[in-house]
């Protein structure tokens, strides 16, 4: 045997079987190579809070079966543009995680308790990441579409013994200077809304913030000043809320928050740092509403081809794609009529939140029956349409769930729109499985096969070429 092809041969049979898994699940070589030699300049990281396999699952089905395109995130594993990994999103309270730990794991680097915003078991502070990068000289920013005051945009900007201290938090926002920050949360802002009638508005343009209470605000803003935008009391509408009434309408998605965030940072000098959250995700998740639910995982899909739109353009932006921790763990179930029974939730006009709480209890049972059938397109048996009327009656017992404050029967209608479109739920609430995570960018080659939520906050400070001495 010819001595140099067996040595070559060797040589390649060697390199075929130590393939990192940045080679089998990422990008070609010549583009992984070139980022390689990059530190990021900025860094996106981009959450879809309580977003299970399931849902990014059914969200992709949706598209390719309605729409008939895949998901701009499959996309980039389908183009192989993507380091790709799963993620432990364990608390150190739990196995099962809240999105103040959860976040804390991102935003301080430990694991802490849940309810508990960068603050360890013991009370020990632990600096938050977006705070880090300020001192650095970067521009920070967080986009979300619940309050701005919320767990997740907290967990990246400030400490917190309670993350239901949301008052406070809307001040510290101010204090350490972020520079955009978007979202829902009025009434932490607004001296009429808040307990203690202080003005929090005022304290922002005092510090010389921009102040933009709707979506047309976004196309004006001044690059030169810092921007607060807060554009609903709670949370912002639901997508296909948003979409199908002229309610809240003026309220700007996801993917347009991004962009105005992007567009106000990135002539920067020292770059950028900014947290874009699908907060609904979650909330649709712990109501079981499949509409809410789909509709949102889709809008967070739009702002990733917004946020990669730029990181493609731009060649020095990190971009990292992942949940927080599961929630409801829902799927499809296996039927004769699978696909159809599936492809129906098409029909639904507005999100289960939006059909409960206009049924009140003067409805007769053909009232609520029509009322389902325009707005779902199938058909209430008596029964069960009664039985929804009596949680409004007070005859059946209130449910209970995250964020339903008006007690209404979530989990009793979406037992009944299951038997019509397939998608079976396992709670109401967050569940501890490992989670999808991409990376697109600079620093996207540190990325393992499987890391530990808190692994994220050093592979961005390694990503940036930031010590983490502070």
């Amino acid at each position: 045997m010819n001595r140099r092809k067996f040595l070559r041969g060797s040589a390649l049979l060697t390199g075929a079987l130590t393939l990192n898994h940045f080679d089998l699940f990422g990008r070609d070589q010549e583009e992984k190579l070139s980022f390689r030699s990059k530190k990021a300049k900025n860094i996106i990281f981009m959450i879809s809070d309580g977003m299970s396999n399931g849902t990014l699952s059914m969200a992709n089905l949706y598209s390719k079966n309605i729409f008939g395109r895949e998901m701009n995130w499959m996309n980039l594993y389908l183009e192989k543009k993507a380091t790709r990994a799963l993620m432990d999103t364990a608390s150190a309270s739990s196995i099962v995680t809240d999105s103040a730990a959860a976040s804390s794991s991102f935003g301080g680097g430990f694991r802490v308790n849940n309810g508990a915003l960068n603050v360890g078991p013991n009370g020990e502070q632990h600096l938050p990441i977006w705070q880090k990068f300020k001192k650095k000289g970067k521009k920070a920013g967080c986009v979300t579409t619940v309050t701005i005051t919320h767990a997740t945009p907290a967990g990246f900007c400030i400490n917190s013994a309670k993350r239901s201290a949301e008052p406070d938090i809307a001040e510290m926002y101010a204090e350490f200077g972020f520079d955009v920050m978007m979202g829902g949360g009025d009434e932490f802002f607004n001296p009429e809304k808040r307990k203690d009638k202080k003005d929090v508005y005022a304290s922002y343009k005092a510090k010389g913030y921009q102040i933009l209470k709707d979506g047309s605000g976004l196309k004006n803003m001044d690059t030169s000043k810092p921007v607060l935008g807060v554009f609903n009391s709670g949370a912002l509408p639901y997508s296909i809320d948003r979409k199908n009434t002229s309610e809240q309408n003026n309220t700007p998605t996801l993917a347009e928050m991004a962009k105005a965030a992007i567009d106000q940072m990135k002539d920067h000098k020292e770059g950028f740092v900014l947290q874009v959250e699908a907060g609904k995700v979650d909330w649709a998740a712990h109501a079981n509403d499949i509409s809410a639910l789909i509709h949102d995982q889709l809008a967070f899909d739009e702002a990733i081809k917004t946020v990669m739109d730029f990181a493609i353009k731009d060649g020095n932006t990190l971009v990292i794609i992942t949940t927080d921790h599961g929630n409801a763990n829902p799927g499809t179930i296996y039927g004769a009529d699978a696909t159809k029974n599936f492809n129906s939730i098409a029909d639904y006009q507005f999100t289960n939140e939006y059909l409960l709480n206009n049924i009140h209890d003067d409805f007769n049972i053909q009232q609520v029956k029509d009322w389902i059938f325009v707005n779902n397109h199938f058909s209430l048996s008596d029964d069960e349409a009664n039985h929804l009327l009596n949680f409004y009656k007070g005859l059946e017992k209130d449910e209970e769930g995250l964020y339903n404050y008006k007690k209404l029967p979530y989990k009793a209608f979406s037992d009944i729109q299951k038997k019509h479109n397939n998608v079976g739920w396992i709670s109401m609430d967050h569940s501890g499985d490992y989670v999808e995570l991409a990376m697109y960018g600079p620093g996207s080659e540190l990325l393992k096969p499987f890391v530990k939520n808190t692994d994220l906050h050093y592979l961005m400070l390694k990503a940036a070429e930031v010590e983490n001495k502070f």
